[in-house]
């Protein structure tokens, strides 16, 4: 680092991304990406004439995109921020809902984002430990002051919390936030979206990475009271009112509009998802339960960072977090079934 960084920047505890690698080829199971192309409309949507507009700036308020994503969620289009990503969506609300005196409380074992933005903003974080089984309670949140950060499910656990319990949480205090965070609600867990029109206190934020397969596209949107849409909307405005490019406003309008395709792909994962628990219970794994396009295992012959580097070394590549709890652990994408296949050969040979 230079000589020039300010105290601020040097307290930051940056977010780690999963490997990306781009000189080998992988069977590529640890950034929790679509094994799917996007549908077939989003690649009618990018026309050469729509390519060809690339010099005209994109549309900041991002009408059609958020009036599709309104329509999908039966909700109007004031209720909707879309964003270059939802970790955007969640850094407008870190800045908008957080600052001097209201921190913010979320897992000690969660999406490591939450905890870089904290260090960013030089917020207070409250770190609450979840259960021993992983489970999340909302009752460790409950006199918390501050606004409350919740990924359901939770990364890299993929497990859930009802959401009747978002909503005790909810009504326990209307005057603070509860951010939402639900990355990976469309493989089977249950969304609080429909809770947006009781609490005007109730911030949601999805993305289309995963179960839309438009991880490279950054479409990432937020649902909640025109109020609290509005709050993020003011800090968008401070930073990058053009934050949704051209392409991928298209791209996730014609996405979120192309129902069948998106349930045909979550269910295939989900079934994916089934049979590879299974064999990997089978071959002495311990795994949680999940409802995310992932599951979170525990090799039962290995420690857990052994078994990643020994897979990495034979072309398969899972998410491996050296951290406290969670050390023994590997995170591993569901991908297709021959990508799943190829991943128990993989750990047969590791075992032998």
């Amino acid at each position: 680092m230079s000589r020039f960084l300010s105290p601020e920047a040097l307290r930051c505890d940056p977010y780690t991304p999963g490997e990306q690698p781009q000189d080998q080829q992988y069977i590529k199971l640890n950034t929790n990406e679509s094994p799917f192309p996007p549908s077939p409309k989003v690649l009618e949507a990018l026309s050469q004439a729509e390519v060809g507009k690339l010099y005209l700036y994109s549309d900041p308020a991002c009408a059609a995109l958020n009036a599709a994503i309104a329509r999908r969620y039966g909700l109007a289009p004031e209720n909707v921020i879309s964003g270059n990503g939802s970790d955007e969506i969640l850094a407008f609300a870190f800045r908008a809902f957080c600052g001097e005196g209201k921190g913010a409380a979320f897992a000690d074992i969660t999406y490591g984002f939450y905890e870089a933005q904290a260090a960013l903003f030089g917020l207070e974080a409250k770190r609450v430990p979840l259960r021993e089984d992983f489970s999340l309670d909302v009752e460790d949140y409950m006199d918390f002051p501050g606004t409350v950060v919740i990924a359901n499910p939770n990364a890299p656990t993929g497990m859930t919390v009802p959401a009747g319990h978002i909503r005790r949480l909810l009504e326990r205090n209307p005057d603070r936030v509860v951010i939402v965070d639900e990355a990976y609600v469309d493989f089977g867990a249950e969304s609080c979206v429909p809770l947006v029109r009781e609490y005007e206190n109730l911030l949601v934020t999805q993305t289309m990475s995963k179960s839309r397969s438009l991880a490279g596209g950054r479409v990432g949107f937020a649902l909640g009271s025109a109020e609290l849409i509005g709050d993020l909307n003011r800090v968008k405005y401070s930073f990058n009112p053009y934050n949704v490019n051209r392409l991928s406003l298209l791209a996730g309008a014609a996405a979120v509009e192309d129902e069948d395709y998106f349930r045909s792909c979550c269910r295939t994962i989900g079934e994916n998802r089934a049979w590879t628990t299974e064999a990997l219970e089978k071959r002495g794994f311990t795994v949680l339960p999940s409802s995310a396009n992932f599951i979170f295992a525990k090799p039962g012959r290995i420690p857990g960072g052994e078994l990643y580097r020994r897979l990495k070394q034979d072309g398969v590549l899972v998410r491996w977090f050296d951290k406290d709890r969670i050390r023994d652990f590997v995170r591993i994408t569901i991908g297709s079934r021959e990508q799943m296949e190829k991943l128990t050969e993989a750990v047969d040979r590791l075992l032998s």
